[in-house]
């Protein structure tokens, strides 16, 4: 599948920095980081966490109260977010409602109302009355919710393969259209912070006790964080600047949750992605890494990139601004890449201080202007489930 001819016409995410891209791009550039220390219940440790604030206080549509959960109320804001929803009314009236698909990703879903429905079981094991699974703590509920918030009639599922999920549905979207069964897709997701995946870090021994610093030798895991984003996939027209020139997508299945030790996987979804794009790797211009702050995903993201792209391309990791967002982390991964693509700039690895002296690639410290024609993100998730994106200017 080459020629993808596909263009990201809207984008819009919300995260620990803020609510839209303008928040998003002004801490990028400030160095404001959105992690904050927080203290877990069960958890002996103190850790940092990217926490999006308000989620309490926001209202799910009457006739969609069904699906409030956390996580829906986060997706509704970043529907909000830069006009997104306008942009989607848009593209309703040049295609129709049925030929607008929703592909979405997510690793929590609505988990955080599930766990409070386990803590109000009465004493039969019942759960309260008021409790939906279906509507907030089912993966589908994000997508159901999503299509009904836009009104579309079209195609929806989610999709949810850890912190690939929302990369993964860029190149679902891409299978859409190219195959006739859509003219355009809402891809990203939603994911939100839950005691489940908290407390299930902590037991991997996972967590950073500051924030976290991807690539340092200094590194002591990983800062998990919360986010929602969104974008519109359609065919390339005049109006459009920025193209998804490739994907790669691979599951080597080495272990539930550590990654291949060479890289098996994640060098299958790079070659995959630079093939699509016909583009060759001294043509990638900047590398933003999946780069959690895991010692062992570092070192080997940091081996399969120098032995495909080589040691020169700059790359980096932006958890450090805010957080791994898990089944978020490629649509907000992907939103920075637009973003630098927009703006020119190649952006820093915050909080690095000292490089991990064992690794070989060209990590960025500190963000500065670049004139920027593509750019690669990446997602490896737990299973060994991984996805390459290739974004590029429109010609």
């Amino acid at each position: 599948m080459k020629n993808l001819d596909l263009a990201i016409t809207c984008f819009t995410t919300v995260c620990a920095l803020g609510t839209g891209r303008v928040a998003m791009i002004k801490a990028l550039q400030s160095n404001q980081s959105g992690l904050v220390a927080q203290t877990i219940p069960g958890c002996s440790d103190t850790t940092y966490l990217g926490k999006v604030s308000g989620l309490d206080d926001v209202e799910i549509p009457q006739h969609l109260t069904a699906f409030d959960c956390r996580n829906n109320r986060l997706a509704e804001v970043t529907l909000l977010a830069d006009d997104f929803i306008g942009s989607v009314d848009q593209a309703k009236k040049q295609f129709g409602a049925n030929r607008i698909a929703v592909v979405l990703g997510t690793s929590t879903s609505g988990a955080s109302t599930g766990e409070e429905a386990y803590a109000q079981q009465d004493e039969h094991s019942q759960f309260p009355s008021s409790f939906d699974y279906a509507h907030t703590q089912e993966l589908s509920s994000l997508s159901s919710y999503v299509r009904e918030r836009l009104g579309l009639t079209g195609l929806s599922y989610t999709i949810s393969t850890a912190c690939s999920s929302s990369t993964k549905s860029f190149a679902d979207a891409a299978l859409l259209i190219s195959t006739g069964l859509a003219d355009a897709v809402v891809v990203g997701g939603v994911d939100t912070l839950c005691g489940s995946s908290i407390r299930g870090f902590y037991g991997l021994e996972l967590l950073s006790p500051t924030p976290c610093c991807p690539n340092d030798v200094t590194s002591r895991g990983i800062s998990i964080g919360e986010a929602g984003g969104f974008a519109l996939l359609q065919r390339r027209n005049e109006n459009t600047d920025i193209q998804l020139l490739g994907f790669g997508e691979s599951t080597d299945a080495y272990h539930m949750s550590s990654p291949h030790p060479e890289g098996l996987g994640a060098e299958i979804a790079i070659q995959k992605a630079l093939e699509m794009s016909g583009l060759n790797p001294n043509q990638i211009d900047y590398v933003n890494l999946h780069g959690t702050g895991s010692a062992a995903n570092d070192q080997i993201e940091d081996k399969v990139i120098t032995k495909i792209l080589g040691t020169q391309v700059p790359v980096s990791s932006t958890k450090g601004w805010t957080g791994h967002t898990l089944g978020a982390a490629g649509i907000i991964d992907s939103a920075i890449c637009f973003l630098a693509l927009e703006h020119s700039l190649i952006f820093g690895n915050l909080n690095l201080s000292t490089k991990n002296p064992a690794f070989q690639s060209n990590i960025v410290k500190h963000t500065y202007d670049h004139p920027l024609q593509t750019v690669m993100t990446n997602n490896f998730g737990f299973g060994g489930n991984n996805c390459t994106l290739i974004f590029g200017q429109a010609s």
